[in-house]
């Protein structure tokens, strides 16, 4: 008779294995509590990573923002004093600004100033609000 009810159930192991499966699926809240600082720490570690992979980034950034910037004010600076100054031709200037226009220069060096110093300047502002939060 005995023996009907380890084939239904099963031996002593699989009841031991479904007590085992039950531990693994409860966590107690230690358990949770240790989860969740590991988790903390990794993501941590995973930032640290990231902004280590990405320092080359930032100085090839700077360099191209400087380079595209200087570019700019050079050729703005020729086209207004040269205006001024009559050295060039008006229609050329107008022509200038038309290919300019075309080109969505204005909107490039806009996007590219605003992107390389507003992520600063954003981490700033946070960085501040945090430290009056701080102060409170």
């Amino acid at each position: 008779m005995f023996d009907i009810f380890k084939i239904i159930f099963g031996n002593s192991n699989v009841i031991k294995r479904g007590f085992d499966l039950i531990d693994e699926v409860w966590t107690s809240d230690e358990e949770k509590a240790e989860n969740e600082a590991k988790l903390i720490e990794t993501k941590a570690k995973a930032k640290i990573d990231l902004i280590a992979a990405y320092a080359p980034f930032k100085i090839a950034q700077r360099y191209l923002a400087l380079m595209f910037t200087l570019v700019f004010l050079f050729i703005m600076i020729n086209g207004v004093l040269g205006s001024l100054y009559g050295w060039i031709d008006m229609k050329n200037v107008q022509e200038a600004r038309v290919f300019a226009d075309k080109m969505w220069l204005g909107e490039i060096m806009i996007s590219i100033v605003s992107f390389y110093f507003g992520g600063g300047f954003i981490e700033s502002i946070k960085r501040k609000g945090l430290d009056d939060e701080k102060k409170l």
